[in-house]
């Protein structure tokens, strides 16, 4: 039975690192008393294994991140939980791609162990992360991700200024673009929100809320405490093209 906790963001204003949502962690971990930290979306590993280790310490939950590990899948394996940080989705996606970790990750959150994201790492739950807003810094060798929901996220919604001077594509233009060449729902999350998957069940809680886009469907505004079970039935179907 999965157990996923897939954070919009890190940092909500004037709150520490995780702070906003360090209950909903706590829950999930469960008492656990270790956790995996993923910090590979950042440029600096080690800097940012000490953010999450400080922002965790009073759970009671000792962080240890892969990084520092001498056998990636060996430490994947054995992890009572993972949590994969923010930053950039394409540095995340090469770099596990390099360490052959996916397939590690995707089989123990299958299993059943707390897999834990924020921003890329909840990116990284969508079978690809074609829908993150990162620039892409770096090539992967495949933008397929995990896949352990069967519908994309975009995290840090931002509704398009009717003030604005800005004459680039909004955020809700990109996802639109995205829906003419896939059929998949796009749950995006605006600041402060985070989905809540438990088995069969996917609630979306926080302090922030949702709009869900559907191809050939108007966008909706989804109010936080709702059930999206739903979308975990969801059949995917990627690069079916505009007219299909």
């Amino acid at each position: 039975m999965a157990e996923l906790l897939l954070l919009s963001n890190s940092k909500a204003p004037g709150m520490g690192f995780l702070e906003h949502a360090i209950e909903a962690i706590e829950q999930v971990l469960g008492g656990r008393a270790s956790v995996l930290f993923v910090p590979f979306a950042s440029s600096d590993p080690e800097a940012y294994t000490a953010l999450v280790r400080d922002a965790l310490a009073g759970t009671g939950t000792q962080v240890t991140s892969l990084h520092r590990a001498s056998d990636t899948v060996g430490a994947i394996r054995h992890a009572e939980a993972v949590f994969v940080g923010g930053g950039n989705s394409f540095r995340l996606v090469r770099v596990l791609n390099q360490l052959r970790a996916l397939d590690a990750l995707r089989k123990i959150a299958g299993e059943g162990v707390p897999y834990l994201g924020a921003s890329a790492g909840s990116n990284l739950a969508c079978p690809f992360i074609r829908t993150t807003n990162d620039m892409p810094i770096v090539e992967p060798i495949s933008l397929s991700a995990l896949g352990l929901i069967p519908f994309q996220l975009n995290p840090h919604y931002l509704d398009p200024d009717p003030g604005s001077s800005h004459q680039g594509e909004t955020r809700e233009r990109r996802i639109e673009e995205f829906l003419e060449e896939n059929d998949v729902p796009v749950l995006a999350l605006r600041e402060g929100a985070w989905l809540h998957v438990s088995g069969r069940r996917a609630v979306l809680s926080g302090a922030g809320t949702g709009r869900l886009f559907r191809r050939h469907t108007v966008p909706a505004d989804i109010p936080i405490g709702t059930d999206l079970s739903f979308l975990l039935d969801s059949k995917p179907r990627f690069d079916v093209g505009a007219r299909r």
